[in-house]
């Protein structure tokens, strides 16, 4: 392997089931090293996990860098959104950290839009309308169902500032994961004291929000990690932030994302205010903004029907008349969070591959009706849509999206793009350049373009009616015992 061309920085993408390490060449975008290390998470009603687990999966993911690693001059890391970490005194966690598709705070969320002024006003005041996925919603059912946990809680953090704080010793956070808690104001870009005195929430227990390009320390001793002393830790930032980073896009630019969960972005110069909830108003980690909408249900909840139809995940069959709503966690968008998976249409000459192609039809339709409310009026709908993530390789998914959205898809071919946004940052700290700029010198978005097919509308049209025809089904509570 040749020497790398400029300093070797370090990008960490800590997800719902691993955490990743990349060593990258700052100067070219070069991959030198990685790692990965797996943890686990709560089936059930809750989706919890121990933040010691995610340490110590980094820990490990950073020694399987090997030298590379003890050469880097700057590390920043890319969490997922949302998640609760309650800390004690001495910093250990009080309980296992609520994630971000723990749906179990759901009546919280919507008690608190009601008791704060309603949907428009929390939307032009955090950017945002609190669901089940929320920080804010969490904390509000920790409060009301663990009392005990919340009295014991000195400090309160999201999962990418966990990890930041066990490397430097310092609380921070950055201004794109801070606009997914409900308690940072995306108007004054600070945190709301209102929202925080409504749920008992001392702003005294949050981190400090660095500024884009800031640094927010180096790695402290006493730690067993392949890092030089002094090494530079960036801010960090939530997971599509990250993302956002890593494929260095212009404002405009829409991008779907196909992971545990979905999400469609893009960057935007405007503040989102989107009153109905679809959208998030969330800050980007540059000074941007990262107008987003979230499904809960997307490559697992596909690949649990693949696996419950005994069928390899890209055995799909065309032809089919049926809908299947993979609902199976609840779902985010739409806001259904008591929904389950729900099928209609069955009949006798239905394959099992035609089911299985309905669920992909299913998630990608709920990705879809929030593209255009995400994107705003100036973006160029015949662009091609960036297709990310676990699933973006999937000929299924590719296809699918490219049917159901009429436009066509840009696969890139960079793979582990939080992680490279992170490193992105982390060589911003170093060259004084935004992050995006890095990217985009690196190349990261780069990859074929599949052409555009005829919209499938009426696809479209029957799933719109079937989703419509069933709301009082899914709004039902489903037993989960």
């Amino acid at each position: 392997m040749s020497a790398a061309e400029g300093p070797l920085v370090v990008g960490v993408d800590s997800s719902t089931q691993s955490t990743k390490a990349l060593v990258v060449d700052a100067a070219t975008g070069r991959v030198v090293a990685g790692g990965q290390a797996s943890h686990t998470v709560t089936s059930g009603a809750g989706r919890e996990s121990d933040p010691r687990q995610w340490w110590d999966a980094l820990r490990e993911a950073l020694h399987q860098c090997g030298e590379p690693a003890h050469e880097a001059a700057a590390v920043a890391v890319g969490g997922q959104q949302h998640g609760l970490v309650t800390l004690d005194g001495r910093g250990e966690p009080v309980r296992p950290a609520l994630l971000w598709n723990d749906v179990r705070s759901a009546p919280q969320a919507g008690r608190l839009t009601e008791e704060l002024g309603g949907a428009k006003v929390w939307a032009e005041r955090t950017g945002s309308v609190p669901t089940a996925s929320f920080t804010v919603s969490k904390w509000a059912w920790l409060a009301e169902h663990e009392p005990e946990a919340v009295r014991a809680t000195k400090a309160v953090r999201l999962p990418h500032d966990y990890l930041t704080e066990r490397l430097t010793g310092e609380g921070t956070t950055d201004r794109g994961d801070a606009s997914g808690t409900g308690w940072w104001s995306s108007g004054t870009e600070a945190y709301d004291e209102e929202i925080l005195a409504h749920v008992s929430l001392d702003p005294a227990l949050l981190p400090r929000v660095a500024r884009p390009g800031e640094i927010a320390g180096t790695v402290r001793d006493g730690h067993d990690l392949p890092f030089s002393k002094g090494t530079l830790v960036a801010p960090g930032t939530g997971d599509n932030a990250a993302a956002a980073l890593g494929l260095g896009v212009p404002p405009g630019v829409a991008v779907m994302s196909l992971g545990t969960s979905g999400t469609v972005y893009a960057v935007s110069r405007r503040r989102p205010a989107d009153p109905t909830g679809t959208v998030a108003g969330f800050a980007d980690a540059r000074g941007d903004w990262l107008p987003l909408a979230c499904t809960l249900n997307c490559t697992l909840a596909v690949d649990r029907v693949a696996t419950l139809l005994g069928l390899d995940r890209e055995a799909v069959e065309p032809g089919t008349a049926v809908t299947l709503l993979p609902f199976l966690d609840g779902e985010r968008t739409p806001n259904l969070p008591n929904a389950s998976g729900l099928l209609h249409g069955l009949r006798h000459d239905t394959t099992a591959g035609q089911l299985l192609q309905a669920a992909y039809d299913g998630a990608v339709h709920s990705l879809l009706g929030a593209l255009d409310l995400v994107l705003d009026e100036d973006a160029d709908p015949s662009a091609p849509l960036l297709l990310i993530g676990g699933g973006a390789r999937g000929t299924a998914w590719q296809h699918t999206v490219r049917r159901l959205s009429g436009r066509p898809v840009q696969v890139p071919e960079a793979r582990e793009l939080v992680a490279l946004g992170a490193a992105a940052q982390a060589a911003g700290l170093l060259t004084g350049e935004d992050p995006a700029a890095v990217a985009r010198r690196w190349d990261t978005a780069a990859g074929p373009v599949l052409d555009a097919v005829e919209r499938d509308e009426e696809t479209l049209a029957r799933i719109a009616g079937v989703l419509s025809d069933a709301a009082p089904l899914l709004e039902r509570p489903t037993r989960t015992d």
